[in-house]
């Protein structure tokens, strides 16, 4: 098996969740409740956007909007329904777009797992495994996903339309005959 970054940042996610997860567990059975429905979660949730770490919650949103660009730039190309229609409406494409939605984000998510956890141990001492695993998608998944459907509306608004992909030979030129010539 080949080590790759698609592979090693979601392992390290997992990993970190894993390695907090006793520790949550005691939290939870030593104060008798669960941190993420907590009126805590809530207080401390202020200092996440001012303390140490405060950039990612530009970073990460950014760099998901980019990523929504792209993927909806390439629906419009491709003739594609907006995203979230595509998700809610298209059972048949359903599991296509989920993936190709996963597909695109899963480092950039599997980095916002991390970067959340290790700020709750800079910032709270503490590593709270469901917090990690709201905040973090919710600063990519929410800018991908619209960000997506916007681009590839407004994409076909300014004209950007289905092009089908010519056919490519052996070595990656346009199939023609023998005596083809281009003009």
């Amino acid at each position: 098996m080949k080590l790759q970054r698609k592979t090693i940042v979601p392992a390290l996610a997992l990993l970190v969740l894993v390695a907090a997860l006793p520790f949550a567990i005691l939290d939870t059975v030593e104060t008798g409740r669960v941190y993420l429905f907590s009126r805590q979660f809530l207080e401390e949730l202020s200092r996440r956007f001012t303390g140490p770490g405060r950039f990612r919650f530009v970073l990460q949103p950014a760099l998901a909007i980019l990523l929504g660009v792209r993927g909806g730039l390439a629906d419009a190309k491709a003739g594609n329904a907006p995203y979230l229609l595509g998700l809610l409406f298209h059972a048949q494409r359903r599991r296509e777009l989920l993936r190709s939605g996963v597909a695109a984000v899963s480092t950039l998510l599997a980095v916002g797992i991390i970067l959340d956890a290790v700020f709750q141990l800079v910032i709270y001492k503490a590593v709270h495994p469901g917090a990690a695993l709201v905040i973090g998608p919710i600063l990519i998944c929410v800018p991908y996903a619209l960000s997506r459907v916007l681009t590839t509306r407004l994409a076909r608004r300014l004209g950007v339309h289905h092009r089908p992909v010519p056919d490519r030979g052996r070595h990656g030129r346009h199939s023609r005959g023998q005596g083809d010539r281009e003009t």
